[in-house]
């Protein structure tokens, strides 16, 4: 769960954008892009304060503190999102939260947010948050927004618009935040990394199969950053400095992902899979810090539960200096 983001990470992933979906002609097409996102708590706006009984909200006074209206919104951060930056620089307004929206809202027509703080790829990940929104979940939220967009505009409307629609899809940190590298959950005990990352692969494969089945074409994965180097992380290390075996999987992870992207671009006709791999950007803003104009990288702005979850603790005093974290 993290308390800030760097704005030239996400403007270095648009470019990114730009430069495989421009020469497709996608602005030509639609000069304000449809943008589906697919995520956890990096990406979320407020899906999972419609869930009664979890755990993984983000609806304590400090975030928020520094967004617009100063409350609490959804957001597990104090301001924007990554999507948020992105959606600013794609000149459109932040897609609403799914579960905000009524049945038949025309807002969907512009795009909807499915991300789920505590989501995964495996439907395990996150359990003990007892109710999140893991990416098969979000995927079906997807296909009951297309039968709705289908109802409002037709069948060939529909496929054009989700066909020129840009899919914003970050998933995995939880996997091995919240699974994986918990001892006391099963995953972690029941498989080697090189087990469990096969698992995270082949279940991601068919998930994005079933996303380009459902009218998915231009599809956007945000690689994993250096989760080693989390609050969470770092207090299992003596001296608190970032987990090199922990960095080490989760590059392993990007690099299969990638390769995956690059796979199904080759069987899906008309598929164009992006890897966006921001995870040499942020290690290089964590370790030097001041080269982004930012003091602190190493901790958060708040206290955190490094045990479970990692959200800030209810009775913590959230720092002043926001802007140096």
């Amino acid at each position: 769960m993290i308390m800030g983001v760097n704005p030239g990470v996400a403007l270095a992933l648009v470019l990114l954008i730009f430069g495989v979906f421009l020469s497709g002609g996608i602005m030509a097409a639609a000069p304000k892009p449809i943008t589906f996102v697919f995520g956890d708590s990096l990406t979320e706006v407020g899906n999972n304060n419609f869930l009664q009984y979890s755990l993984a909200k983000s609806n304590f006074p400090w975030y928020g503190i520094d967004y617009t209206g100063g409350k609490a919104t959804g957001r597990f951060t104090n301001g924007r999102t990554i999507g948020d930056i992105i959606s600013e620089k794609l000149g459109i307004a932040p897609p609403p939260a799914y579960l905000s929206l009524s049945p038949y809202d025309d807002a969907i027509l512009k795009g909807v947010n499915y991300a789920s703080g505590g989501a995964g790829i495996l439907n395990d990940t996150g359990l003990y948050f007892v109710q999140r929104l893991s990416f098969d979940d979000q995927i079906r939220n997807f296909a009951k927004t297309k039968s709705t967009i289908k109802a409002k505009i037709g069948e060939n409307a529909t496929s054009a618009l989700l066909s020129e629609a840009i899919y914003f899809i970050g998933m995995g940190s939880n996997d091995y935040v919240n699974n994986f590298l918990q001892p006391f959950l099963a995953d972690g005990q029941k498989y080697t990394h090189e087990e469990f990352v096969e698992l995270l692969v082949t279940t991601l494969e068919q998930q994005l199969v079933e996303l380009y089945q459902l009218g998915a074409r231009k599809m956007v994965f945000h690689g994993l950053g250096p989760l080693g180097c989390i609050p969470s992380q770092r207090v299992k290390s003596k001296t608190g400095q970032c987990l090199k075996q922990v960095n080490r999987w989760v590059m392993i992870f990007n690099s299969k992902v990638e390769k995956l992207t690059a796979k199904l671009n080759r069987w899906l006709p008309n598929a164009q899979l992006m890897f966006a791999d921001t995870y040499p950007a942020v290690y290089d803003l964590i370790s030097n810090p001041t080269a982004y104009a930012f003091k602190i990288s190493n901790t958060s702005c708040c206290n955190v539960d490094t045990s479970v979850g990692g959200l800030c603790l209810p009775n913590s005093k959230v720092c002043k200096n926001r802007k140096d974290y």
